[in-house]
């Protein structure tokens, strides 16, 4: 509870520091630092929140699943016809940029890959750790303590979803396309899914650190390749990015098998 007054006191520091610097890293620093707060407050040691790196497969893992279910919402949105393969202007763009006149198309989108899963990967870092270690290494294993595997995974996607809703109410997040209402669902049942997988992956490998791989993975991939990449038409709006429909729905297919995993390991009794 205490980390939740925390979030809820500091969010509109993170708001003003938002429109200040035009940039989403210092609200979501505002978790890490109600995490340390609540960690103060209630006493709880700061080498809980799951600092050791872990078996390095839950690394790869975290890395992947994201990148898996991002290709897989976006070949059904290319092959579908709600948007299309590729967006010729952003590849002017990327080309005129890297001043790279004389590369192929081809050529340029594999550059704009390779540099999203890596440089691009890495400077996501600072504010993604600032959101993990309160959401993944604070909150699910406090949570754990009383509650089985379900809830906790369900419990702690819903209130990561609700952190994002006021930014959304006050137009910072989101697109003004498609009815309010419908982004909040959509991004609700994507980020739910995905707190399904990342609560499973912290219970095994005891570590935040796949959680931030993981939430990396899953903002890189979307935000810096598949959503810029294709070339929208009058109905992409409604399938692409978080607010629409493809991810969250490929999203759930994946946290719907990690459920079922953490059930089957862990029980109702929690850890």
């Amino acid at each position: 509870m205490a980390f939740i007054l925390f979030v809820a006191g500091l969010y509109p520091l993170g708001v003003w520091l938002l429109l200040r610097y035009q940039s989403a890293s210092p609200l979501m620093l505002t978790v890490g630092l109600a995490t340390f707060g609540a960690c103060l407050v209630c006493g709880r040691e700061l080498s809980s929140l799951g600092w050791r790196w872990g078996n390095w497969k839950y690394q790869r893992q975290s890395y992947l699943i994201p990148l898996a279910y991002s290709t897989i919402a976006y070949v059904g949105i290319w092959g579908l016809s709600p948007g299309s393969w590729y967006g010729s202007s952003f590849v002017e763009e990327i080309r005129a940029g890297y001043m790279l006149e004389s590369w192929s198309d081809e050529s340029i989108i594999a550059l704009r890959f390779v540099l999203t899963a890596t440089v691009s990967f890495v400077l996501l870092l600072p504010g993604v750790l600032g959101e993990e270690v309160g959401w993944r290494g604070l909150l699910v294993p406090a949570l754990s303590e009383n509650l089985g595997f379900t809830h906790v995974a369900l419990l702690s996607g819903l209130l990561w979803s609700m952190w994002h809703w006021p930014i959304m109410f006050l137009g910072f997040y989101g697109n003004t396309a498609t009815p309010l209402a419908f982004q909040i669902v959509a991004i609700t049942v994507c980020l739910v899914s995905m707190s399904c997988v990342m609560a499973y992956i912290r219970y095994k490998s005891d570590s935040l650190w796949p959680a931030v791989t993981f939430h990396m993975s899953h903002n890189v991939f979307l935000q810096k390749f598949f959503s810029p990449m294709t070339e929208s038409g009058d109905a992409t709006v409604w399938f692409a990015d978080e607010f629409g429909l493809a991810v969250p729905l490929v999203a759930a297919c994946f946290g719907l098998v990690f459920w079922r995993k953490g059930v089957r390991e862990f029980g109702y009794a929690g850890t």
